[in-house]
């Protein structure tokens, strides 16, 4: 769908300024359709985003600090998702035998079976919402990098 159906206008400044909206947009879509997947698991997507972390590392332990790090909403509570994370018994938690101020997180053999089938869904979502090759996708790719760059 074309950004000025979706969004009722065509009132953009420039194309710069259409592009930032339309990446907003897209961002936005994209999300709402990966929520869905994620969700039907019973985990939120600041839960999926940790284990793909935790899993990333496994079967080493990460601290708090460096998960906080690594998660792609920069603003999520990382020790308040991790402590829900427990409740379920998707992670466990030890404190580190190097510094005891530091608190190791890891996955459960639960977590990772979670992890998998919440991984197929969001697969299954992402290929049927994203119609593009992978030459279209590295050369989005590139554009995005630049455009943090």
């Amino acid at each position: 769908m074309k950004l000025e159906e979706a969004l009722k206008t065509n009132k953009f400044t420039n194309e710069v300024h259409k592009a930032s909206i339309n990446l907003l947009y897209t961002s936005y879509w994209l999300k709402s359709n990966l929520n869905g997947s994620i969700k039907e698991h019973g985990i939120t997507p600041e839960q999926y985003n940790v284990m793909r972390i935790l899993k990333g590392s496994h079967p080493n332990a990460l601290c708090v600090k460096d998960i906080a790090e690594r998660m792609i909403e920069q603003a999520s509570n990382v020790p308040r998702i991790i402590q829900r994370m427990l409740v379920k018994k998707l992670v466990v938690k030890k404190t580190s035998g190097e510094d005891k101020r530091e608190t190791l997180v890891s996955l459960t053999d639960k977590g990772i079976e979670l992890l998998e089938k919440a991984t197929l869904s969001v697969n299954t979502t992402t290929a049927s919402r994203l119609n593009i090759t992978e030459e279209e996708a590295l050369q989005l790719n590139l554009l995005l990098e630049k455009l943090r760059h």
